[in-house]
C-alpha cells in the first residue's frame, strides 16, 4: 500500500493521533493507504511534542483524532498536529473527529456558563484546519459554531444495517428516545426501520450525570424496544429508561448509540441484565476491561473512509446516507 495517493490533482495523506489508532488504521486499510509517519510524544512535564516524519507540502492532509478521555490531552494533541501540518505547508487540512468531546456544552442552560463547543470550534479553526469531518454531533447546531465547512457523518446507518440483519419483525419493534431532546434522532431512526412506532421516556434531570425517569409516552407492551441515543456516558439515563420499559411490558430492550464514553458505573448498569444487547460503534476505543457479553461493537471505518474519499474527490457526502 502507498502512503499517499494522487487523485483530483492533489496528494492525500492520512495521519493518526494517539486517541484511537485502531480506527485510524482501519480507515487507512479501507482507503488502500498506509498511515502517514508521525512522531507524537509527551515530555516529562506533560507537554506534547509532534513531528511529521514525511513531507506534506502541497498535500491534502486528513488528521484522525477523537477528543475522547482524556479529552483535554487529545484535543491539545489535535491542535498541535494541525499546527505542525500548517507549518509544513500542507495544501488542505481536514480534521476527522469521530467523537467531538465538548459537543454537549453547546448552549447556556443557566447563567454564567461557558459554551465550550464554540470555544473548541474556534481553537480548531485558529490552529489552521480548513475542514471538519465529525460523527453524530450531540446537536446539529454545533456545525454552525465552525467558520469552516463541516461534514456531518451519521453513524446510525451502520447500526441500522446491523439491526436489519437481525430477525426482528418490524411489527414487533418500537423505537424509544431516552429523553425528550433525542426525539428528532429517534424519529429519523424509526423512519428508516420500516417506519416503526415511536415512544419517549420523559426524564427530569437534577444535575450533571444524574437522571430521574418520570414516565413513558407511547406503548411498548409485548414489543421489542430499541433505545437510540448519540452517546452513553454513565448510562444512568438509558438504564433507568430500560427499567421503565420492562415495567411497561417490553419483551426485550436493545440499546444503540454511536459514542460509548462508558464512564463508571456504566458497565455495571449495562451488564445488569436490563438489555438484550448493547450496540455501539468504535468512534471511541473500548478498553478490554469494558467488554461484557451483551456488547456489540460495530466499525465506522468504512463509512469514514468513504466520506474522506468523497470529500477529496469533491463528491456528495449526503448521498451516502440517503
Amino acid at each position: 500500500m502507498e502512503t499517499s495517493v494522487n487523485r483530483n490533482g492533489a496528494k492525500l495523506k492520512v495521519f493518526s493521533g494517539t486517541a484511537n489508532p485502531a480506527l485510524s488504521q482501519e480507515i487507512a486499510w479501507y482507503m488502500g493507504l498506509e498511515l502517514g509517519k508521525i512522531n507524537i510524544k509527551r515530555f516529562a512535564d506533560g507537554e506534547i511534542y509532534v513531528q511529521l516524519q514525511e513531507s506534506v507540502r502541497g498535500c491534502d492532509v486528513y488528521l484522525v483524532q477523537s477528543t475522547c478521555p482524556p479529552a483535554n490531552e487529545n484535543l491539545m494533541e489535535l491542535l498541535i498536529m494541525v499546527d505542525a501540518c500548517r507549518r509544513a505547508s500542507a495544501k488542505n487540512i481536514t480534521v476527522v473527529i469521530p467523537y467531538f468531546g465538548y459537543a454537549r456544552a453547546d448552549r447556556k442552560t443557566q447563567g454564567r456558563e461557558s459554551i465550550a463547543a464554540k470555544l473548541v470550534a474556534n481553537l480548531i479553526t485558529e490552529a489552521g484546519a480548513n475542514r471538519v469531518l465529525a460523527c453524530d454531533l450531540h446537536s446539529g447546531q454545533s456545525m454552525g459554531y465552525f467558520d469552516i465547512p463541516v461534514d456531518h457523518v451519521h453513524c446510525q446507518s451502520v447500526i441500522l444495517d446491523y439491526l436489519a440483519s437481525k430477525t426482528i419483525s418490524s411489527d414487533d419493534m418500537v423505537v424509544v428516545s431516552p429523553d425528550v431532546g433525542g426525539v428528532a434522532r429517534a424519529r429519523s431512526f424509526a423512519k428508516k426501520l420500516s417506519d416503526a412506532p415511536l415512544a419517549i421516556v420523559d426524564k427530569r434531570r437534577h444535575g450533571h450525570n444524574v437522571a430521574e425517569v418520570m414516565n413513558l409516552i407511547g406503548d411498548v407492551k409485548g414489543k421489542v424496544a430499541v433505545m437510540v441515543d448519540d452517546m452513553i456516558d454513565t448510562a444512568g439515563t438509558i438504564a433507568k429508561g430500560a427499567a421503565l420499559l420492562h415495567q411497561e411490558g417490553a419483551r426485550e430492550v436493545y440499546a444503540c448509540c454511536s459514542h460509548a464514553v462508558f464512564s463508571p458505573p456504566a458497565i455495571d448498569r449495562l451488564s445488569s441484565g436490563l438489555f438484550q444487547e448493547v450496540i455501539i460503534t468504535n468512534t471511541l476505543p473500548v478498553a478490554e476491561k469494558n467488554y461484557f457479553p451483551q456488547l456489540t461493537v460495530l466499525s465506522v471505518a468504512n463509512l469514514l473512509g468513504e466520506t474522506v474519499w468523497r470529500v477529496h474527490d469533491d463528491c456528495s457526502v449526503s448521498s451516502i446516507f440517503q
